[in-house]
């Protein structure tokens, strides 16, 4: 079972949808202990840092996110998400994120335009499980103004997110949506799946 973490922030019916193609069980979760059955965990999320956080920590769910990634549960972050599993996030004001990947989210800087929407081609900086059967500078779709910063944890960089993807561990995250990225997205959420299994 693939826990999708519930907590009022996001496009989960979509990740849900793409969950169920690559044949995961997918579970909508809004209760912390619920997550301790998971297999894995996808933490997606749409809108701005700091209410995102506020909302994942009302019912302790981030807290219990944090304690399950460092007992090596697998945990997926996707956009919104991703950046939550930073340290901090520079998103109007200073906010400090979950800790699970080093660094922080800043605004996209070299962009005429914000958010970046649409297609971008995304080069694998590092290996890692989630490239499987997905060629390098592949396109994925990003909607995004804010983006990590460059790490030694990165596993991916776009022209304009030189972290399109992180992995640290059992912890690992993109920018991008796999679920609005055709099969290279799709394949993404199964590799996922396979590292849970």
């Amino acid at each position: 079972m693939i826990a999708i973490v519930d907590y009022g922030v996001g496009n989960i019916r979509s990740v849900e949808r793409a969950l169920t193609e690559v044949g995961a069980e997918p579970r909508l979760v809004a209760e912390p202990d619920l997550l301790d059955a998971a297999d894995g965990i996808v933490l997606p999320g749409v809108g701005a840092f700091a209410p995102a956080l506020a909302k994942l920590h009302e019912r302790g769910l981030g807290r219990r996110i944090v304690e399950l990634a460092r007992r090596g549960k697998p945990v997926l972050g996707v956009c919104l998400g991703y950046q939550l599993l930073f340290e901090e996030s520079t998103e109007r004001g200073r906010h400090e994120g979950l800790g699970l990947l080093p660094g922080r989210v800043v605004e996209v800087r070299d962009s005429e335009r914000l958010p970046v929407i649409g297609w971008c081609r995304t080069a694998q900086t590092r290996p890692s499980p989630l490239w499987a059967g997905i060629a390098d500078h592949s396109y994925f779709y990003f909607v995004h103004s804010l983006t990590p910063e460059a790490s030694a944890q990165a596993i991916a960089c776009s022209e304009h997110s030189p972290a399109a993807a992180a992995a640290s561990g059992s912890v690992m995250g993109t920018q991008f949506h796999p679920e609005k990225s055709g099969a290279d997205g799709l394949r993404v959420y199964a590799n996922f799946v396979g590292l849970c299994a």
